[in-house]
């Protein structure tokens, strides 16, 4: 048998996968890596050499790493991992002046978006973001819309209109809310009976803590986070940190010398200068390009 992972020796929502193996009959396990929670920890391999079976570890090692990432990340950091994706123009800008949306990149790379979505935990944006563009931020593939991820929306005020395309369809796909400790009883009630889910967390001067809202979306169970907000949002996280991959969508249009830029305030390589290149690739007239942490 080969797994990616090691398989868990103790009772969680299911029982030992180990012990699954042993009855089974298998007699050789091949494993990529050891499992970082502390209920496992070796346990599983040590169950499974304890009824005889003989265990390898550590083929495809540094795949399953990635395979695996945003369950490492919360296990060993409190947090999800965290990807940030940004669509840039020719001439390297984001949006048009006014911050309204453009669009920059064609169907190849917006379907790319849309598997990117589809292998998330969870899609963060600004209240700016759904402001200004009413997004749905689901994934849009025949087949796969029900692996859209929770919609998780920044909102320091609570100004999410009820209206909205994540407040509407909450029903159809979840949308959680982070708002500050300051923020309306009133308004955070309004949205919860729409079924939309809220938390608070502390903020300064407007700008909710980041940190606390990745552990909470960790407690929640939340493994791999999608960050597709807008210039604000995006340099937040920069800034912040806080970013463990960086996908750019390069697109053939240009935009115009008032444009915005991708990043509030800052260049384009404060998020990629510190970042190994992982790969590009050419999506019709786009091209993708992948950073990850160094």
């Amino acid at each position: 048998m080969y797994v990616t992972l090691e398989p868990c020796a103790h009772q969680g929502k299911t029982p030992p996968c180990a012990d699954a193996i042993v009855r089974a009959g298998i007699a050789r396990v091949v494993s990529a890596m050891e499992d970082p929670n502390p209920e496992v920890a070796g346990k599983g391999h040590e169950r499974l050499r304890e009824k005889g079976i003989t265990v390898d570890i550590g083929l495809c090692g540094e795949e399953a790493k990635h395979a695996h990432a945003g369950h490492i990340s919360r296990i060993t950091r409190g947090r999800p991992y965290v990807m940030l994706k940004l669509a840039v123009s020719a001439d390297g800008k984001a949006g048009l002046s006014g911050r309204k949306q453009a669009s920059i990149t064609g169907e190849e790379a917006r379907e790319r978006v849309f598997q990117m979505r589809a292998a998330s935990d969870a899609i963060l944006v600004g209240i700016g973001t759904v402001l200004s563009d009413d997004p749905q931020l689901t994934c849009r593939l025949p087949g796969m819309f029900d692996r859209s991820p929770v919609r998780v929306i920044l909102d320091a005020r609570l100004h999410l209109p009820l209206a909205t395309s994540v407040a509407a369809t909450v029903r159809e796909t979840p949308t959680w809310v982070f708002t500050s400790v300051k923020a309306s009883p009133l308004a955070e009630e309004i949205l919860q009976q729409k079924g939309c889910k809220v938390f608070r967390v502390e903020d300064s001067n407007g700008e909710l803590d980041l940190h606390q809202v990745l552990k909470r979306l960790a407690d929640e169970g939340i493994t791999r986070l999608m960050v597709e907000g807008g210039p604000k949002v995006a340099a937040s996280f920069v800034s912040g940190g806080l970013i463990d991959e960086a996908t750019l969508l390069r697109g053939e249009k240009t935009i115009g010398a008032d444009g915005i830029w991708p990043l509030e305030g800052m260049p384009l390589d404060a998020l990629i200068g510190n970042m190994t290149r992982r790969g590009t690739e050419k999506l019709g007239a786009d091209v993708i390009e992948s950073f990850a942490r160094t």
